[in-house]
């Protein structure tokens, strides 16, 4: 196992050290849900970068973006992005006046338990496609580094056991503090790697940027046809 791998192994360590040590805030059901709704504004910007753009987003869209272009991702990261700033705009504010434990809460508020347990099951069922992709990404990760010493399929399951290790037991402070942590990793890491690829370029930087040019990869605007339109719409708004 070399350097790399230890490093990822240290990473995961360190990461439910920090979630165990977080659950000692963990007093009662709000602090175990919310974090106490004390979370500073810088902790709770980290929360929300890591938790939208975590393994998934910096490996798969990458990779999508060679091969389709910025047409390719309009579902994540632009779609994904907008979704934030206009639930930030229009909803969250309201939201977190009525003192709400989940989305489920509000529901069950404005209508039914029924209608409260409905919405919270397709919502879980919604996720499970992303969740998926966070987990294949991960194990993809830790299969990588250990140079197949650990197969994908049981890195898939100790990435897994290690994020519910932290989140089981302290909650959204664990998730919190963690998502700082690694909302630092994830620039430091994708810094490093641009500059590292640049380097290998006689013209750096604009050499990559100007082969991507060249070969059409930051068009945006779909086909001017009904079919590449409503595709690209619907990912938008997913």
């Amino acid at each position: 196992m070399g350097l790399l791998a230890l490093f990822v192994l240290l990473y995961i360590v360190i990461s439910i050290g920090i979630g165990l040590f977080a659950a000692m805030r963990v007093h009662n059901s709000t602090d175990y849900v919310l974090a106490g709704r004390s979370l500073p504004i810088y902790v709770t910007i980290a929360t929300v970068f890591a938790t939208w753009f975590g393994s998934e987003a910096v490996l798969g869209i990458p990779a999508t973006f060679i091969e389709e272009g910025l047409h390719g991702i309009v579902a994540d990261p632009f779609g994904a992005g907008l979704c934030l700033v206009f639930v930030g705009l229009f909803f969250a504010a309201r939201l977190y006046k009525m003192k709400l434990m989940t989305i489920g809460d509000f529901y069950r508020q404005r209508y039914s338990r029924t209608v409260e347990v409905l919405v919270s099951i397709a919502i879980c069922i919604s996720y499970l496609g992303w969740v998926s992709a966070q987990i294949v990404a991960l194990g993809l990760v830790i299969n990588i580094v250990t140079q197949d010493a650990i197969p994908f399929e049981l890195a898939m399951v100790l990435g897994v056991v290690a994020v519910m290790a932290y989140t089981v037991v302290g909650g959204m402070w664990a998730v919190a503090i963690t998502d700082f942590f690694q909302m630092i990793i994830i620039l430091g890491g994708l810094f490093a790697v641009a500059w590292v690829v640049a380097s290998r370029f006689d013209g750096g930087a604009a050499e990559i940027i100007t082969h991507a040019a060249n070969n059409e990869k930051f068009v945006f605007w779909p086909e001017f046809n009904l079919a590449a339109i409503l595709s690209f719409v619907g990912a938008f708004i997913t």
